[in-house]
């Protein structure tokens, strides 16, 4: 929100002689945060001068109308200034920048020859002061400016003023105003505030409106105004005052109607929206949309209604999205002469949904989905109604239309000192009750118990700790001791802690990347994967009111999330990837069980947090990672390697070793995986796993590279090994032994090494396949695999027999698994 000094000054007794950063620090004592303070005075230096242009002389001999103009300045002779626009005549008043001024963007003024004249300075428009985006022509100051040729020209343009950006936090919408904003200054201060909204007294309804009209939803529109004006004179502008306003509060000036209807929403926090009156067709009616429904709005985008969206409608059908942007069919038109005013209080909720839904932000939706105070619709439209007739030379209309079916806001009861106890500041009762009554609460004492009415333009204060937040706030953050706590010495991390950060560490130092993920899914991408109808990933939960309306679920796999952030890094140029998340998924009950709603004014029963803990969904912890590209990386040292199958298991594996664990595998099929390519990991009897190449019609829909490979643990079905003993050293060399064994060809190489490595003993120190061999020699079905075996003791070196003892123990117990020694 952007506001200025001078806007501020008519509503706030600002002390004379407060500097920029006393007012900024006022609000940052109220609890505001100042996003930057612009000095407007610092925006252009040296001589700024109001002009009186004597004579004008046209040079027609160039290619483009040019003025050779002679303009008082206060100085014994008129300046020659050249300038090229035609909106002035002999004799009005501009703003004169002399040689030795510079303007915004370091535009330096100097005397020079142009056009075969001299230029001794410039003739300003409102672009090249940076007071804003005008450039059709220069300042024409208004007829009867009191200030003589000569005089400084910055307090008449606006540029002795200072502009503050003001971060409104969701809570408090009302300071989406300088009406909020200039309350909360002068709470701030200290000092007395006037409110613009009772500056202008509302005019009393009548039993016969301006235009037939007729709410429906009256929850979704518990106030309605209308007022109407007619004989507008459409030539007529916007004030100068009212332009520079909207420019400094980041506003371009449209036509008097519509400026009138953005300045008193940004002065009063109350959006209004103006239609041509002539273009209704039959009555108004608030209404929810039906669906399919279609409305082309003010931005020329043609829009399709849902039935939760809020609309106004007449014969012709919708006209105005509610409280997001009106339509094209009824819009103030340059030839208007009738506009009717409209002024509503939407359903916050309702209007933010329509927002992120259509994926409209408009500054009415910002308003109206933090809360609008419902008391402004009928001042807001007679304000407005005023304004036309003061600067559009408008006749207002005798009717006003108010339907107000507002339910009175509920008061809180609290106890007296409940701020003191959460703030730890004794506050005495007086100054409970007085700073309450700041805010505009209605505050009703009984011994040690406090009944408050939060004021309508306060919707977030609902709950006993919300009023004692403004309690603290309002007489001051600084009065809070602050007390470092005495640190209690803990138990260190458990064991889930510890093993999630070695799995990480371990994965870090293989080259993979850790990419955290947001956990929210598309459900199309169940789809994309492949996934059976009955696949249980595919029973997701869905957020009610989701960050992004394409991803609505909650993540049964952390593979999705993870390859799209692949595919953005690999459109963003990188094509050597490998990525890691460790996160949890999130999978719902069997059967939905209820959740009960949990009490704010005191701490729920065991009961109850059992109940919610019971409807919880089951949130297991898994790892993921995925590759593309190359493995190795080519170079001067050699050919690279493309990242297979094969490192996505041993990522696995990184994992589990990395957990204490041994890992089980042998070929599986699991979506998304390609059936050919897919390991399915065993801990023990427990599938905890799959790991390998993704399935080539997954890589497509999900636009990756061919040959993707991914793998994802279920972390929290891995067993824990405990403590894990430090390995011992050995000095004596070690003692390497080749032997090949044959087996059926559906064996897993797993299940044979795990044999061999049960067989040979406890000075088997490595054991590494170096060979698969397949052939006519071995028959059909059968394959030969080699394994190197490695035995060290520690306190002796083996001799031959000894290895070659234990190799043959290895081959007899590898018989279980059907491996007999090859000899062919």
């Amino acid at each position: 929100m952007l506001v200025s000094r001078s806007w501020l000054r008519e509503y706030v007794a600002i002390p004379e002689g407060a500097t920029a950063l006393d007012i900024d620090t006022a609000f940052v004592r109220a609890g505001l945060e100042i996003e930057a303070v612009t000095d407007l005075s610092e925006a252009v230096t040296g001589p700024l001068v109001v002009g009186r242009v004597v004579s004008i002389e046209e040079l027609t001999e160039f290619k483009k109308p040019i003025r050779h103009c002679h303009v008082e300045v206060g100085e014994a002779e008129p300046r020659s200034i050249i300038c090229g626009a035609r909106n002035f005549a002999e004799g009005d008043l501009v703003v004169v920048a002399l040689p030795g001024t510079v303007l915004p963007g370091g535009f330096a003024i100097a005397s020079r020859k142009t056009y075969g004249r001299l230029s001794d300075g410039m003739i300003c428009s409102a672009r090249e002061l940076g007071v804003s985006d005008e450039h059709d022509g220069i300042i024409v100051l208004p007829a009867g400016t009191p200030e003589a040729p000569g005089t400084d020209a910055r307090s008449i343009v606006g540029l002795d003023d200072v502009i503050f950006e003001i971060n409104v936090t969701p809570d408090r919408g009302y300071c989406f105003s300088v009406r909020g904003l200039a309350r909360e200054l002068a709470q701030s201060l200290g000092v007395a505030f006037t409110d613009p909204a009772e500056l202008t007294a509302p005019a009393i309804r009548t039993a016969e409106g301006p235009h037939p009209l007729r709410v429906d939803d009256t929850t979704g529109c518990p106030r309605f105004a209308l007022r109407a004006v007619h004989g507008v004179d459409p030539a007529k502008p916007s004030p100068e005052w009212m332009k520079r306003r909207l420019a400094q509060s980041g506003m371009r000036s449209i036509s008097l109607a519509v400026d009138v209807t953005n300045y008193l929403m940004l002065e009063l926090g109350q959006p209004l929206h103006a239609f041509d009156r002539s273009a209704l067709r039959g009555g108004l009616v608030v209404r929810r949309a039906e669906a399919g429904e279609k409305l082309t709005t003010l931005d020329d985008v043609q829009r399709v209604l849902e039935p939760e969206d809020i609309v106004i409608a007449d014969d012709t059908g919708v006209i105005s999205l509610a409280g997001v942007m009106g339509g094209q069919t009824s819009e103030v038109a340059p030839d208007t002469t009738e506009v009717m005013f409209e002024a509503a209080s939407w359903e916050p909720v309702s209007i933010a949904r329509t927002s992120r839904r259509h994926k409209l932000v408009s500054e009415a939706g910002k308003r109206f989905e933090r809360g609008v105070d419902p008391a402004l619709c009928a001042v807001a439209v007679n304000r407005a109604a005023e304004l036309m007739v003061e600067y559009g030379g408008a006749v207002m209309g005798d009717h006003v239309t108010d339907l107000d079916h507002r339910v009175p806001a509920a008061p809180a009861t609290l106890p007296i000192g409940l701020a003191a106890r959460l703030a730890g500041v004794d506050y005495t009762p007086e100054e409970v009750v007085a700073a309450l009554e700041t805010v505009g609460c209605r505050v009703t004492a009984d011994g040690e118990t406090l009944t408050v009415t939060p004021p309508s333009w306060r919707p977030d204060l609902t709950d006993p700790a919300d009023y004692a937040e403004e309690v603290i706030r309002v007489l001051g953050v600084e009065r809070i001791v602050g007390h470092l706590p005495r640190a209690t010495p803990g138990r260190g991390l458990t064991a889930r802690q510890r093993r999630r950060r070695t799995v990480g560490r371990a994965l870090a130092d293989a080259g993979y990347v850790e990419t955290p993920c947001y956990p929210f899914v598309a459900p199309e991408v169940h789809d994309a994967f492949g996934l059976d109808a009955a696949d249980p990933r595919r029973r997701a939960l869905r957020i009610a009111n989701p960050i992004s309306a394409a991803e609505p679920e909650l993540r049964t796999s952390l593979l999705p999330p993870l390859l799209a952030a692949l595919k953005r890094n690999i459109g963003r140029g990188h094509k050597d990837l490998a990525l890691y998340e460790v996160g949890q998924v999130f999978l719902p009950k069997a059967t939905e069980v209820p959740v009960p709603d949990l009490p704010v004014a005191h701490r729920p029963s065991d009961e109850e947090l059992a109940a919610v803990a019971e409807a919880m969904p089951d949130q297991p912890r898994h790892v993921a990672a995925v590759l593309a590209g190359s493995a190795d990386l080519a170079g001067w040292w050699g050919a690279g390697r493309a990242a297979d199958w094969s490192d996505a298991v041993e990522a696995a594996r990184v994992v589990a070793r990395a957990s204490g664990v041994e890992l089980d595998v042998a070929q599986g099929e699991h979506a998304p995986w390609h059936p050919g390519r897919c390991a399915e990991l065993r801990a023990g009897d427990v599938v905890v796993g799959h790991a390998g190449e993704l399935h080539p019609a997954v890589c497509e829909a999900l636009e990756l590279p061919r040959r993707t490979c991914a793998m994802e643990l279920n972390l929290d079905l891995l067993p824990y090994a405990g403590k894990v003993a430090a390995p011992s050293v050995s000095t004596y060399p070690p003692a390497r032994i080749d032997v090949a064994v044959v087996v059926d060809a559906a064996t897993p190489s797993a299940a044979v090494a795990s044999a061999l490595a049960q067989g040979a003993g406890e000075l088997l120190e490595d054991i590494e396949l170096f060979d698969v061999y397949q052939g006519e020699r071995l028959g059909e079905g059968r394959k030969s695999l080699a394994y190197r075996l490695t035995f060290r003791a520690l306190d002796r070196t083996l001799t031959a027999e000894e290895a070659v003892g234990y190799r043959d123990a290895a081959v007899a117990a590898a018989a279980s698994v059907g491996a007999t020694l090859r000899d062919v």
